[in-house]
């Protein structure tokens, strides 16, 4: 699982209308005649960009309107699921003692029975208590960039695990005070949901929504077919779209190593931190993506195939019927790619 991402100030800007840049995704959009209709705003939250799409007649009063939604739906997701704000729900469980059940939001119980749910599945690849590594392995706040010592990690590995984590009717409850939740592989998508729903709620059927690299496609496109999403080529220099997929009423997320790493001695740290070692991924799968129904579970999904590599993660996702898209780093410098059977039928 990858660092926080919720945190103050954007990280990526975009360009619009002929291109969206977001996370791991380039979002084409093709030339459209001039009588096409669309409405695009933009923004920033949950430390990152944030862009909609809706193809429907413009107005001044209409494209306020769904600014004001996606707003608020991303301010309530701050609220609830920040680790950057001493406020936020998520970091009032984080500084509860364990004693008690904390009672949960409806919406940061669904994100958590999810997140538990998937870490289940992935037998530990898949964790929301794996913070302190990141942190450890130098990728928290103060990006340290310092791999930790043998001494360092025995004494974090007591408070890391889903299995000290349990959910009742009566709210959550910690088996260690020290431990902490971090939903930054799950919160993103999760947003872009409640986003598109909320949409949904005042007539905009026809959308895609983008929050860090988290997106929705819904109805069509304003030429009236789906809408085309290109995958990145997964290189620290340079954008290259590597694949473009067709999308209508699905989510798409990607997870990759090769923006957020350091080396050492010549090796690649990563960022994403595989809960089971308390080691950085170490194999050639240099980026997955997931589309699913919901976003939040491609969020997850994404990052949890990322931990479990090529081989292991392909042969899961190809037993849980996920559309899946592995890009490979091969010996020699170039990529080759896998996918599920259920991605190539999209082909």
């Amino acid at each position: 699982m990858g660092p926080r991402t919720d945190g103050p100030p954007p990280l990526k800007k975009m360009i619009i209308p002929a291109l969206f840049v977001g996370g791991l995704f380039y979002v084409t959009f093709t030339r459209q005649p001039e009588q096409a209709q669309v409405i695009i705003v933009t923004g920033e939250a949950l430390g990152t960009t944030w862009a909609l799409k809706s193809a429907e007649t413009p107005s001044d009063a209409r494209a306020a309107e769904l600014k004001s939604t996606v707003e608020t739906a991303l301010a309530e997701v701050d609220a609830s699921m920040s680790t950057y704000r001493d406020d936020s729900e998520l970091m009032a469980l984080n500084r509860a003692d364990g004693l008690d059940p904390v009672v949960l939001s409806e919406g940061l119980g669904a994100v958590l029975a999810e997140a538990m749910d998937i870490g289940v599945v992935t037998h530990g690849a898949f964790d929301v208590t794996v913070g302190p590594l990141v942190d450890a392995w130098g990728f928290g706040p103060d990006k340290r960039m310092v791999a930790p010592s043998a001494e360092a990690l025995a004494e974090i590995l007591p408070i890391i695990g889903s299995d000290k984590i349990e959910i009742s009717e009566a709210g959550l409850t910690k088996a260690h005070p020290d431990l902490s939740i971090d939903l930054s592989a799950i919160a993103k998508g999760y947003a872009v949901d409640l986003i598109v729903d909320r949409l949904q709620g005042i007539g905009a059927n026809n959308v895609l929504m983008e929050v860090g690299g988290e997106i929705v496609a819904r109805g069509k496109s304003p030429s009236g077919h789906v809408w085309r999403l290109g995958i990145e080529t997964p290189s620290a220099t340079g954008r290259e779209v590597f694949e473009v997929v067709g999308l209508s009423d699905e989510a798409m997320a990607t997870s990759g190593d090769y923006r957020n790493f350091y080396e050492v001695d010549g090796a690649r740290v990563s960022h994403l931190i595989d809960p089971r070692t308390a080691q950085p991924i170490a194999h050639r799968l240099a980026s997955v993506t997931v589309i699913t129904e919901r976003c939040s579970t491609a969020d997850a999904w994404a990052t949890a195939l990322s931990v479990l590599g090529e081989d292991e993660g392909l042969k899961l996702a190809e037993a849980q019927g996920l559309k899946a898209y592995f890009i490979v780093r091969d010996a020699d410098g170039t990529f080759s790619t896998r996918s599920t059977s259920t991605f190539q039928s999209l082909k």
